[in-house]
């Protein structure tokens, strides 16, 4: 009876950290463009809006979906690679109302 408590306990002390972890808001997008395409987010309609591994993503359009899905952890390095270089190059290209 001692084992089963136990159990009982790991598992309701694990189901709380993942409900804890699922109700944590995603990282904003810093970018105003898609770092799939390159293109000006909203220059093609209402962006494609996703979370990825907790960091919110936004692309132009569902194709830059399909690109992404198709090697989600490039994709992820070229978007860590753009955040860095849209610091380096053009403040424009970061999202003003974007506190790093």
């Amino acid at each position: 009876m001692k084992t089963l408590i136990a159990i009982a306990t790991i598992v309701l002390f694990g189901l709380a950290g993942v409900s804890r972890a699922a109700d944590q808001a995603p990282i904003p997008y810093p970018l105003t463009t898609c770092f799939i395409s390159g293109d000006k987010l909203g220059e093609m309609g209402k962006p494609f809006v996703f979370t990825y591994q907790g960091q919110e993503l936004k692309l132009c359009c569902k194709d830059c979906k399909k690109k992404f899905d198709k090697n989600p952890e490039k994709a992820m390095k070229d978007f860590q690679d753009a955040v860095k270089n849209a610091g380096k190059a053009s403040p424009a290209a970061m999202d003003p109302n974007m506190k790093m």
